[in-house]
């Protein structure tokens, strides 16, 4: 037996005090439901007691606190909370969040496999214990847009074995599944027997029982709870989903119960410093579902154990002797306010966020694109109507709608009686030099521009604005700052953050971040803009594996066909 295993076992049974004892509160059972009290005792980083008293080393008053375990975000893409994964782990774990299963899938798409190293040096840093699963479709949908990298399986196989890799990431090419494209095949087979984690907007019937032969378990794209339950009752376990702008959850509430909690868990996917320092992070889903009804016993279930046995992590999610020692410590299980983490036995503190490796940045000179002048805006007149996507707030799917739009002398202007405005994708990785123009509804811009080198999933820009000056001052000041997101109302720019790690993440500390995301806000509302998130709602429209209408630096995607328009 090894001076460890024994030293566990010795605290556990209380022959030697506990490194850290938790003393005078009481924990979340959840497999009964019921609150116990107890000390909780703590050896490195495993609990070894409970339902006891202990003797600690440190012994940290809990009087009136309640134990529950560290919730799992399931789904997420850390480069879309706009700073790095060291900045991500000071401004999430502190909300409870000690497990993250991210997916690189956007630096992936601008750097290929410099960016999965990236991330998996930055979780061998990290405090809060962050997986990586392996992008699955770089590119996402090569015959309809212009990705900075191309991932076939030979370039993930190296990374497979990883001890932070859990497998392969959301395959979001389910028609190429069901249609059997060697390509996915590929993928597919190399992961039988690990976790496939799924991306399926509305599929159902034999075309879902087809994509899920293929081995794949999970999926965070329900947005109703006929679809979630037809999912579930196939097998798979559904990660509710409430970010910045994909919110699920009030639509999957009913589906939010202790019988079928153990197939459930949370995820935020995509959610950006602003709002979580103004709502929080999944301990914001957790206070939301509560107040509207959920039972907290089904809550906490899907936020830790749940959760981690969809993603194969036995080591965690109960507050039990012999399992890891992540834990929060929340004043009650319905305001589900933090007061204090515990990630691997550690406290967590500004002075543990200390201890870590830096990890250098990647990628800053990733944006490529030429100057554009305003002519390349100009869209030429038609004699019909013409596509153009429908905004739903807080969806990333968007309508196909059709509209006959004015002209001005042979070119198509822009509607604003009807909130329709250009928009347009511009390839930025070097490779073609592509520019496509459309239109879009519902962001509610009365004049100016606004733009980014944040566009799912192969991140190049995407303006929307009104005027065409305005568009091209915007996506030329993204080349100058080395990408990020960029404001301008009649000739000036009002608002700016430089993201120039790939175009993605800032250099900067997420509180400043935060502070800049605030006045970014504003700079786009002072422009008539109606959307909550609107830059983070400008990001998704070039995102082609979401029904039904979207642009590409190639055009116009019917992503019903899968196919360009005209």
């Amino acid at each position: 037996m090894t001076p460890h295993l024994e030293r566990l076992i010795d605290q556990g049974c209380g022959r030697e005090p506990a490194d850290i004892v938790l003393k005078g509160g009481q924990f979340f059972d959840l497999v009964t439901g019921e609150l116990v009290a107890s000390d909780i005792a703590i050896s490195g980083d495993r609990i070894v007691g409970t339902c006891g008293t202990y003797q600690g080393v440190r012994e940290i008053d809990i009087a009136g606190q309640t134990v529950v375990p560290g919730f799992i975000d399931t789904h997420l893409h850390i480069e879309s909370s706009l700073v790095t994964p060291h900045e991500f782990d000071r401004c999430v774990l502190p909300h409870g969040v000690t497990t993250a299963i991210c997916d690189p899938h956007e630096i992936a798409n601008v750097l290929g496999t410099e960016g999965i190293q990236y991330f998996l040096d930055s979780a061998d840093a990290t405090i809060m214990d962050i997986r990586v699963q392996l992008s699955s479709c770089v590119p996402a949908a090569a015959h309809l847009e212009t990705s900075g990298a191309d991932l076939p399986i030979e370039r993930l196989l190296p990374f497979r074995d990883h001890p932070k890799v859990i497998g392969l990431a959301e395959f979001m090419n389910f028609p190429g599944v069901v249609h059997k494209d060697p390509v996915c095949l590929a993928k597919l087979e190399a992961f039988q027997g690990g976790h496939i984690d799924g991306h399926a907007p509305l599929l159902r019937g034999l075309e879902l029982n087809a994509y899920l032969a293929a081995g794949i378990r999970t999926d965070h794209e329900c947005t109703s709870p006929e679809e979630a339950l037809e999912k579930i009752r196939k097998g798979m376990h559904i990660l509710l989903r409430e970010g910045s702008v994909s919110k699920d959850l009030h639509a999957l509430m009913p589906l939010l119960t202790e019988r079928l909690s153990p197939f459930l868990a949370l995820c935020t996917d995509d959610r950006n410093p602003l709002d979580i320092a103004e709502e929080g992070h999944l301990d914001h889903m957790i206070r939301e579902a509560i107040a509207c009804g959920a039972d907290p016993l089904a809550v906490y279930r899907a936020a830790s154990i749940s959760a981690a046995r969809a993603f194969r992590l036995m080591d965690r999610g109960l507050v039990a002797p012999g399992w890891r020692a992540d834990l929060v410590i929340v004043d009650s299980l319905e305001t589900c306010r933090p007061l204090q983490v515990i990630s691997g036995g550690r406290t967590v503190d500004e002075a543990l966020f200390a201890t870590r490796a830096s990890v250098a940045p990647v990628g800053l000179d990733s944006v490529k694109a030429g100057q554009v002048h305003a002519a390349a805006f100009a869209v030429p007149s038609s004699e019909g109507d013409v596509p153009v996507i429908g905004v739903l707030p807080g969806k990333i799917i968007t309508e196909h709608r059709r509209y006959r739009l004015p002209s001005n002398g042979n070119q198509t202007g822009v509607d604003l009686d009807h909130d329709i405005i250009k928009v347009a994708v511009i390839e930025r990785h070097g490779k073609n030099g592509n520019h496509a123009n459309g239109f879009v509804q519902g962001f509610g811009l009365k004049r100016g521009a606004i733009a980014s080198t944040v566009g799912h999933d192969s991140h190049n820009i995407c303006v929307v604005g009104v005027s065409e000056d305005d568009m091209a001052m915007a996506a030329n000041r993204l080349g100058e700052i080395g990408g990020g997101f960029v404001v301008v109302d009649k000739g000036q720019f009002t608002a700016e953050i430089a993201l120039p790690i790939a175009g993605l993440m800032s250099l900067e500390p997420y509180e400043a971040v935060r502070d800049t995301l605030k006045d970014l806000r504003q700079a786009a509302f002072a422009l008539g803009a109606t959307l909550h998130e609107p830059f983070l709602q400008l990001a998704f429209l070039p995102l082609p594996v979401i029904p039904h209408l979207k642009i590409s630096d190639k055009g116009m995607v019917d992503v019903d066909r899968f196919a360009l328009i005209g």
